[in-house]
Parts: C-alpha cells; structure tokens; sequence
C-alpha cells in the first residue's frame, strides 16, 4: 500500500549517501512507492494548531553527487499525511525537544518515527541509567569536586557532552593528566547543561560495537575500531567498520531493553556496547544500516518499514 510520508532531517546536499541511515530509509520508501515530502527542522511550524511544514516532494538515486531531486517548494499540513520520519540528528537540544512536542499533536494518527515523546524522555546518554547493571561507572555533572572524585576512584576516564553525537568534544584524561580542571571549566562554560563523566574502558581497543534493534528485536551489528592513537570510534573520523556477530553477554543486553523499547514505541534505535558494558542508547537518528548491508548483513532499512507499513495499517 503506498504511503504519503515525511521526513524531518538535516540538509540532504550534505549528506554522505554511503554511509547515511535516513538515505537507506529514502530509497527503500521509495522502491515500495511512497510518495516522499522533505523538510528541514527550521521547515517545521504550529498555525493555528496545524503543525505545517515547509518542504518539496523529494526524490533519491543510488548516485554520490546526484542523489535527490526536489520538486516546488510548498507548505504540507503534516496531519494529511500517513508517515514523518524523525531524522535529524542531535545535538539534542531545545531546537530539536521542540520539534517534538510540535509532531507529538500529530502522532500516532500520523505515525511519527520514533515516536517523538519518547525520543524527548529518552535521551541517549540519560535512558542508558535505567539500566544501571548494564553500563560502566558513570557520572552525570556540572561540578568539578564530583569529577575529582570520580577520576580519584576510577583513574583513568571519559569526558562528553551529555548531549552531544558523533564523538565531538569526547575527552579522555588519564590519572597523571594535568587538564582536568581546564576542561571541566570549557565545558562549564560552552554548555549550559551538566556533562558525562564515564570511566575509561580499555576494550574500546578491539571496537565499539554498534547494534541496531528493530521493534525491540536484534537487527544485525557492527563494529567500529578506532583509528591508531585514537579514543572514539565514530567512522567519520576514521573508525574503521567491520562485520560482527552477538556475544552472549551482548544477547542479555539486547533481551534486557527489547521489552521498553518496543513500549515506547522505538521502532529503530542503535545502542553501543564496549565491552560488556551498554554505553549508549541511540534514540534519535541511529546510523549504521548500510554498513551492515554491505557486509552481508540484512536489509534494515525494509524491515523497518514491514514494521512501519503494519503499524499504520493497525492505526487506520
């Protein structure tokens, strides 16, 4: 059954078609005959209690360098339509927890994907503590009294914005590191909000693994190895990816969220595990699908929408 959808995403003249989810999720709606409007978060209005969005039929090629074709620019009352994809990615901020509340007025009669209030109470790096036996030691804070400590007890630690993505402004401080006061106060000063102190597990090494839950079920996974000399992982800044398969310990992670992830309706989400430890759960526009199909793995981007496709028909 074609679908009228939208999808709210960051520019796509930006995006890097080889590795990009929302584009994976585009071609797919695409081959099935969805119909695609394309709008931009700072597209996005409330008139008069119609949440509206400015935007054009958008249509996408498999081709680096000419990968989309726009149509006239127009307004769409998003309530007409079946499907919005929510795909921009963080920072996580006001910006973005406002586009939330905007699509939450039209959500489930049309679907939004995920669901925008539970993406607003489920912060990556916040929804993690719900599983505390699951994640290594972790602190949330502004104070640099409570990082002392925390490095007093755990030595050798991580720094991040707690809204952040991508690895920007990701610091490692080992115990002899003389910054940790400086840093604290750059944080203290470039975000308003508290930060992530986590401590430093050395088996990020051998890759920070990527496992992507569909309706609350394994997916498929990949593995992202950090550059020589580096920290992070993210691949746009050199992580190398690889195929990868469940270990027991990642089974019982994945058993553990399926339950709360499909209640709050999170059709597509990413989390990352280092080690045996969950370090995020990623809620807003988890990447990786096309890196793992280009390992063998499965078609996420159509499982996706089997589920996307049933739910709608479950609400008309």
């Amino acid at each position: 059954m074609p679908l009228r959808i939208a999808i709210q995403m960051d520019p796509i003249t930006d995006i890097e078609i080889a590795g990009d989810s929302s584009f994976a999720l585009l071609l797919e709606a695409q081959a099935r005959g969805h119909e695609i409007f394309y709008y931009t978060p700072d597209n996005l209005s409330l008139n008069d209690g119609a949440v509206i969005a400015r935007g054009a039929a958008l249509k996408v090629a498999d081709k680096e360098g000419a990968h989309f074709e726009l149509g006239e620019m127009r307004q769409q009352n998003l309530a007409e339509l079946d499907v919005v994809l929510l795909r921009q990615d963080p920072p996580f901020n006001m910006n973005y927890i406002t586009t939330t509340h905007l699509l939450e007025r039209i959500h489930p009669k049309t679907l939004v994907v995920n669901d925008p209030a539970q993406v607003r109470n489920a912060p990556e790096k916040l929804f993690v503590f719900d599983y505390p036996d699951l994640m290594p030691p972790t602190l949330v804070t502004r104070n640099l009294a409570d990082v002392q400590a925390f490095r007093a007890e755990y030595k050798d630690i991580i720094i991040k914005p707690l809204y952040g993505n991508g690895g920007a402004a990701v610091f490692r401080l080992k115990p002899d590191d003389s910054n940790l006061a400086a840093l604290v106060e750059t944080f203290q000063d470039m975000v308003p909000e508290p930060f992530m102190v986590q401590q430093f597990r050395p088996e990020v090494a051998k890759g920070d693994k990527r496992i992507i839950l569909v309706d609350g079920e394994v997916a498929g996974a990949l593995n992202r190895v950090p550059p020589k000399g580096e920290t992070r992982s993210n691949m746009h800044i050199g992580g190398k990816p690889e195929a990868a398969k469940l270990t027991k310990r990642e089974e019982e992670i994945c058993a553990a969220l399926a339950p709360e992830l499909k209640r709050r309706g999170l059709i597509f989400t990413g989390i990352d595990v280092i080690g045996d430890y969950l370090t995020e759960i990623n809620v807003t526009s988890p990447t990786g699908i096309r890196q793992i199909k280009d390992f063998g793995g499965p078609d996420i981007a159509a499982m996706i929408w089997d589920v996307v496709e049933q739910n709608v028909v479950s609400i008309s």
